[in-house]
This record gives structure tokens, C-alpha cells and sequence, in this order.
């Protein structure tokens, strides 16, 4: 398993919870402590705990969720283990204590080059992060070539289905925000780049 996924540790054949970095009341006011309990707490168990109950006996026992959401067919191992994979690289990729408000050396000259500026970047990543219908993730990623991309993925799916590196992602699911920003979905998104760690977005490329 690539090191892009060292939160989630399979033991046992046992799909285990991440390890959340900060504690749970760390990223306020941007992601309340209610937020987290419940997105962490309750939504992500609860994917890990049905992944765990699906995938014995199957073509997918043994196998990392990342091989997994790579090709498994639609339906519920898929729906879980996409949400299992998202979740990990989200709440991953945040910190309490930014040191850094953009990148900086090979993810930002990557970004210089394939968007032009960061601040255009940061723009095309929000338009993406808004204007997706219903629920769903933006994502920043990376293609074999080394090559960036924005793209939307609906409901529960990952660059990785179509063999891409995932770097960051925005859950755009209403449970991520709607506790703190109600339908202002669009200042949620705003608010997310005060917390993102770019050491750890950065290091994903690897």
C-alpha cells in the first residue's frame, strides 16, 4: 500500500478508523467540534464498520480500500470503501495551526504551471467545490504523467477510478457543513483553505 494512505491501517483483515491528527474541537470556527463528532464520529464509523461487514468473503477480502474504490463495480463495497478512502485523505489533510496559506516548492511549481497562478487555482477548485449538483467531493489530483487536475466526483467516488493520485479534497455532502454554514455552501468552501496542512497535500504527490 503507497504511503498516500498510511492513516488507514488494515490489521487482522480489519478496516480500521484513521487517526484523527488534532483533537476534535481544534479546527473551530472553521469545522465546529459538533461537526467533527458526528462526520468523524458517526459517518466514517459507520462506513468503516459496513466495509468491514461486506467485504469477508468476496474478491475484495485482502485487498486495500484503495484497490478496492479502483475497481470495484458500483454498489455497496464500492459506495463504503470510496467514502472510507475520502474521508481519510479529508480529515488527513487538515491542521489547527497553518504555517503555510499555499504551497510551496514542487506542488506549487506544479500548480504554477497546470493553472497559471495559485490564485487561479484557488478559484477553479472552489467553482468545482460549489457548483457540483447534489453531494459529492472536488478533488486536486495527479495523473502518471505528473500532470494536475481538478475534478468532481459524485457521491462517493475517487480520482483513483480513473488511475489518478488523489492530493486534496472538499466533501461538498451537506452532513460536512451544514451544522456550521447551513446551505452557504460556498463560505464553507471559503473558510476550508485557513486549514489546510500543504506539507501533508504536498507529500500525497509522492
Amino acid at each position: 500500500m503507497s504511503t498516500l494512505f498510511t492513516y488507514l491501517i488494515i490489521m487482522s483483515m480489519t478496516y480500521q478508523m484513521p487517526n484523527l491528527p488534532y483533537a476534535t474541537n481544534a479546527l473551530e470556527p472553521v469545522i465546529s467540534q459538533q461537526t467533527i463528532e458526528l462526520h468523524y464520529g458517526k459517518h466514517l464509523q459507520t462506513y468503516v464498520d459496513n466495509l468491514n461487514k461486506m467485504v469477508p468473503g468476496t474478491e475484495f477480502e485482502g485487498k486495500s480500500v484503495e484497490e478496492i474504490v479502483a475497481t470495484a463495480p458500483d454498489g455497496g463495497i464500492f459506495n463504503n470503501a470510496g467514502q472510507v478512502l475520502n474521508h481519510t485523505l479529508y480529515f488527513g489533510q487538515f491542521t489547527p495551526n497553518q504555517i503555510k496559506s499555499e504551497p510551496d516548492g514542487q506542488l506549487a511549481e506544479a500548480i504554477r504551471r497546470d493553472f497559471g497562478s495559485f490564485e487561479n487555482f484557488q478559484k477553479e477548485f472552489n467553482e468545482a467545490s460549489t457548483s457540483l449538483f447534489g453531494s459529492g467531493w472536488s478533488w486536486l489530483s495527479i495523473d502518471n504523467r505528473g500532470k494536475l487536475h481538478i475534478t468532481k466526483e459524485a457521491n462517493r467516488s475517487n480520482p483513483v477510478r480513473s488511475g489518478m493520485t488523489p492530493l486534496l479534497g472538499f466533501d461538498v455532502w451537506e452532513h460536512a457543513y451544514y451544522l456550521d454554514y447551513q446551505n452557504r455552501r460556498a463560505d464553507h468552501i471559503k473558510e476550508l483553505w485557513k486549514i489546510i496542512d500543504w506539507d501533508i497535500v504536498a507529500s500525497r504527490m509522492q
